[in-house]
């Protein structure tokens, strides 16, 4: 009989997507988007620093974010951990996270990087760059991101799908900082000018440049630190070849975006919860995040990694990022009217 009972305990734990504690630690349970290898290396540190053992469930956004919604009380969700502000906006709107008050958070994330009702908060940064070959355009070439509707760029940039989260929140972005009919003006001109149908990831993006599909790129940062530590030997010179540049910095800054946390409302362990945010938004931690995955820190006392320095500082858009949720319909909307595949 115990045997049968181990057994259907196992199956329970497989069918969550959790690791079942022994009863000997207490845990959280941890809803999450990212999928990186720092990432377990942290909740591990995190275990051996406080005893706290985290449990891991893994999905995108819209499954995490039904799932809570559909167990409500239910759930064993303790942390929702997205990789878009506009997404935790979303999450915030639906109920599905709850206020904290925590001066350790207050303190190491700047309030614009996190929820105006601290419903969550920014762990890693990643800036929306325009990432060029340096044979075929000049950095004096370049300015802003709407400086590429302009006629010298026809059939010349690459960027993700209009259904990626990036397009739509450098979107949503856009409409926050210039409003809608500037931003419908923006999406036109670009899709005028793409090299082709938008395909492919970041990465390929970058790749499309490279091979001379197209001159500039638009694409996160992180990926090309990557594509540098990458086992793909091509990967490696596309990297080592393109050049990053961020636009906007005599304007209104680079758009931005975030990994970002908040407990969810229906948290068990909310004290546990907690400690496991602050933790990730520590100067160990988010030193780690920097090194490991090329991301730039939201705590303004951690130092950059060497590569992130390389690219030299850049002025980011001064906007809070909520507003990356509350302009994303439209932004939505407006993409799909102007033909933004």
């Amino acid at each position: 009989m115990k045997k049968w009972i181990a057994l259907g305990l196992m199956m329970i734990a497989g069918l969550s997507g959790c690791t079942l504690s022994d009863g000997s630690d207490e845990s959280i349970t941890l809803f999450t988007q990212r999928h990186y290898d720092v990432d377990q290396q942290l909740y591990d540190q995190f275990y051996e620093e406080t005893g706290i053992k985290v449990n891991i469930v893994s999905a995108n956004a819209d499954e995490l974010m039904n799932r809570l919604a559909t167990e409500g009380e239910d759930t064993a969700a303790d942390v929702l951990l997205l990789v878009d502000a506009g997404k935790l906006h979303l999450a915030s709107e639906n109920q599905l996270l709850q206020a904290v008050e925590s001066d350790v958070l207050n303190i190491n994330v700047p309030s614009q990087l996190r929820s105006p009702e601290n419903l969550w908060f920014g762990l890693t940064i990643r800036a929306r760059v325009l990432v060029y070959h340096p044979d075929r355009v000049s950095p004096s070439e370049l300015s802003t991101y709407q400086a590429l509707t302009e006629p010298e760029w026809e059939g010349r940039v690459v960027t993700r799908t209009s259904t990626n989260i990036y397009s739509q929140s450098l979107t949503a972005s856009l409409i926050a900082v210039y409003g809608e009919a500037a931003t419908r003006q923006w999406v036109r001109g670009l899709v005028n000018n793409l090299a082709h149908s938008p395909r492919g990831n970041d990465r390929d993006q970058a790749k499309q440049v490279m091979s001379g599909e197209a001159d500039v790129a638009i694409m996160n940062t992180y990926y090309m630190g990557r594509m540098l530590t990458s086992a793909d030997p091509f990967e490696q010179e596309v990297a080592q070849t393109l050049r990053v540049f961020f636009p906007n910095q005599e304007t209104t800054g680079t758009h931005i975006n975030l990994s970002a946390a908040g407990v969810t409302k229906y948290a068990k362990n909310v004290d546990g919860a907690i400690k496991f945010i602050e933790f990730l938004s520590s100067e160990k931690a988010q030193g780690i995040f920097a090194a490991a995955n090329y991301e730039y820190p939201v705590n303004p006392r951690v130092e950059m990694d060497d590569l992130l320095k390389s690219w030299g500082p850049f002025k980011a858009q001064d906007i809070n990022l909520a507003l990356l949720g509350v302009h994303a319909q439209r932004a939505v909307i407006i993409m799909d009217e102007e033909g933004w595949e």
